[in-house]
């Protein structure tokens, strides 16, 4: 189930009364354990944050769609021609009202690390794409980033492409 999913089953429609609401995350399983025991609660802690971050993927396809026909162009900061950083100062500044600087070299200083199996919707993900050359894009979910390809402009990617995979550098998360 995907993240957009399961914010629109958290925040969607009404249940029938009668029935409980309380959406159900599976726990570990043990093969002697009914599938009814297994289930525990999501805290109300957790269901905010996996409605934040469905809100933040669904915030990065909105901006995606907005600018997919947008060209790579280097210094570039608006329809004409983008460039990645740009494209991310531009997200942040009008999507989440977050300024963040310019360029990729000081956005890569911005916000605390974390590793890769810990990227949420809206982290900042970099690549190293040449002796001096760095990337940046935006993770969205399922192993997908929104960011300016120079040979396509907006595109949403996979990191486990061959390419992005081999280049992976680093993530950050800005709170």
């Amino acid at each position: 189930m995907t993240l957009v999913s399961l914010a629109l089953l958290l925040a969607g429609c009404s249940t029938p009364s009668g029935y409980n609401s309380t959406p159900y995350v599976k726990a570990s399983s043990n093969a002697d354990q009914s599938a009814d025991s297994q289930a525990v609660p999501l805290t109300a802690a957790a269901k905010k944050d996996l409605a934040y971050r469905a809100g933040v993927a669904q915030t990065l396809y909105q901006q995606y769609h907005d600018w997919k026909h947008v060209p790579y162009r280097w210094g570039g900061m608006n329809r004409k021609g983008v460039d990645c950083s740009a494209f991310v100062y531009l997200t942040y500044a009008n999507k989440f009202n977050v300024e963040l600087p310019r360029t990729t070299q000081y956005q890569a200083a911005v916000g605390s690390p974390l590793a890769k199996h810990q990227l949420r919707a809206g982290d900042l993900v970099f690549f190293k794409t040449g002796r001096k050359n760095r990337h940046v894009g935006m993770y969205v979910e399922s192993g997908k980033f929104l960011h300016v390809s120079e040979q396509k402009g907006v595109v949403i990617s996979d990191l486990d492409n061959v390419y992005w995979s081999k280049h992976y550098w680093m993530a950050r998360r800005v709170e």
